[in-house]
């Protein structure tokens, strides 16, 4: 029986994360006020929202909130995304995730020391798909990072790569 996911490192394949990358890699995010910046360098976020197209909801616990361009996400949020909706963020380390249309990404581990540029990461992807440009914590230690889905453990070797979980 053939694996349910697909892992591949070409660009083509997955319009709605490319779009969202592309659009993560032309649009800067909108300045944040000083209040939301001195809220940014005083919370102890993993990750930023740097675009959000569609419906696309953030799971902390049990509060469900809309995501928005230069948000927060924390290790153990999880991110889901409507039909024609995506969303690219940026980890601490570097790594961005681009989060297609349909999908449930959960952010399950992310620990990262700036100083040392030590930590893990990973993420599991449920449903949807998932494209992965890995930052500073695959390039120091490429075996702290992993990506899981329903029916497998991704261990990443590579510097930019999509995966897709189909129910």
């Amino acid at each position: 029986m053939p694996p349910r996911f697909i892992l591949t490192a070409r660009l083509m394949g997955c319009a709605g994360l490319l779009a969202a990358s592309a659009v993560l890699a032309q649009t800067p995010a909108p300045a944040a006020s000083t209040t939301q910046r001195a809220t940014i360098a005083g919370d102890a976020r993993h990750g930023t929202f740097k675009t959000v197209q569609g419906e696309v909801t953030v799971v902390r616990g049990n509060v469900r909130s809309a995501a928005l361009v230069g948000g927060a996400l924390m290790a153990s949020d999880r991110v889901l995304t409507g039909s024609k909706s995506s969303a690219a963020l940026t980890l601490k380390d570097g790594t961005v995730l681009a989060v297609g249309p349909e999908s449930s990404v959960d952010l399950s581990t992310f620990d990262f020391d700036p100083t040392t540029q030590d930590g893990n990461l990973m993420v599991s992807l449920a449903r949807g798909s998932l494209r992965m440009v890995t930052g500073l914590i695959a390039k120091i230690k490429p075996e702290h990072v992993k990506v899981t889905t329903p029916t497998t453990v991704i261990g990443v070797r590579g510097t930019d790569f999509i995966v897709e979980e189909s129910p």
